[in-house]
């Protein structure tokens, strides 16, 4: 997909990254020149430019684009008009970062129907993890199902999901399993981060340090956290 990101803050940038890495044609936007030149190497074009200018949407491909993301987080006026401007421009899908409950309201008034709150999601995500006692990470389906990341025990490396009998014993399903890889970052270091291994079947392995990505009720995550 072809991919516009306004805004390269820590958000932005990490989401553009990612994206530009699972195969997506990504352009960034900032107008700070320091962001740009920091990604500018990372992700198919990075642009300095003012997002508030409608002017200078001239030299973008905003009427290409599948996905337009405001990612904008430090001027709430600055975002609202740059979203203001893509609606005009674009029928691209525009997903808006809000910044505050009246920010929200702006959003749903202009008719964006993709409003995200990177810091909210995390701090309840990161609540979660702290509370569940094995769970990496999780994302809610409904009020009753999830999709969650879970640490797979030392007593399951070197076993298959059959032996285990996973399923049966635990009622959640394995979509994935994510591995530890060690990967360089976008400042030129090293760190490690867990990639998916593909589909899994009843004859996978599951090694030590490996997470399970898991689809179920969320009493039954929580189960899985609490057996020990």
């Amino acid at each position: 997909m072809k991919i516009i990101i306004f805004g390269l803050g820590n958000f932005g940038m990490s989401l553009a990254v990612n994206l530009t890495d699972t195969g997506n044609e990504v352009i960034g936007i900032d107008n700070k020149m320091d962001k740009v030149n920091i990604v500018k190497d990372k992700i198919s074009h990075a642009i300095c430019m003012d997002a508030t200018n409608e002017q200078a949407y001239k030299a973008l491909p905003i009427k290409d684009a599948d996905i337009a993301v405001i990612a904008i987080g430090e001027n709430e006026g600055a975002a609202i008009i740059a979203t203001a401007v893509v609606k005009k421009l674009t029928n691209a899908k525009i997903i808006g970062r809000s910044l505050s409950p009246i920010h929200d309201t702006v959003l749903n008034a202009m008719g964006i129907e993709n409003i995200i709150h990177p810091e909210q999601d995390f701090a309840d995500r990161l609540a979660k993890k702290i509370n569940l006692k094995g769970i990496v990470d999780n994302f809610n389906i409904d009020k009753n199902y999830s999709i969650s990341e879970l640490k797979a025990g030392p007593e399951f490396a070197g076993k298959t999901l059959e032996e285990l009998n996973f399923q049966e014993k635990f009622t959640l399903r394995v979509i994935t399993i994510l591995r530890r890889k060690v990967r360089k970052t976008i400042l030129g270091t090293t760190n490690f981060v867990q990639q998916s291994e593909g589909f899994v079947d009843k004859n996978t392995v599951i090694e030590e340090g490996d997470i399970l990505v898991v689809f179920g009720l969320n009493k039954d995550v929580g189960k899985f956290c609490s057996r020990r």
